[in-house]
């Protein structure tokens, strides 16, 4: 099964090993961008060697590099949560990760101007 934009997969390989991702980006012949989300699966947003990856046999419904809230809701719509078994964040949950990330840019930004 080739590894398109939207795949379903079970990473194989590495410390996230068992969990399910999905394809998000084809970044080279050996590598591609999957996420989990990490909220949802445990899977972080990372670039992935595709001899690491089992594609399963569903395709969610997203763009190229699409954020994890629209991940998530492909999800949903695929019913694949019921199917994988899978336990959906809160609304509070993805408010409070969501802010989680952006503090951090932030900060970095307030390192490089005082140097």
């Amino acid at each position: 099964m080739p590894l398109e934009i939207g795949r379903v997969c079970m990473k194989v390989a590495g410390r996230e090993s068992g969990r399910y991702c999905v394809v998000l980006k084809k970044i080279s012949d050996a590598f591609v961008l999957v996420t989990g989300p990490k909220i949802l699966t445990g899977v972080k947003r990372r670039k992935c060697n595709i001899e690491h990856l089992e594609a399963l046999p569903y395709n969610l419904e997203i763009k190229e590099d699409a954020s994890d809230e629209e991940v998530i809701s492909a999800f949903e719509k695929a019913n694949l949560t019921k199917k994988l078994d899978l336990k959906l964040p809160s609304a509070a949950e993805v408010k409070a990760e969501k802010e989680k990330v952006k503090p951090e840019k932030k900060t970095k930004e307030k390192k490089e101007k005082k140097k």
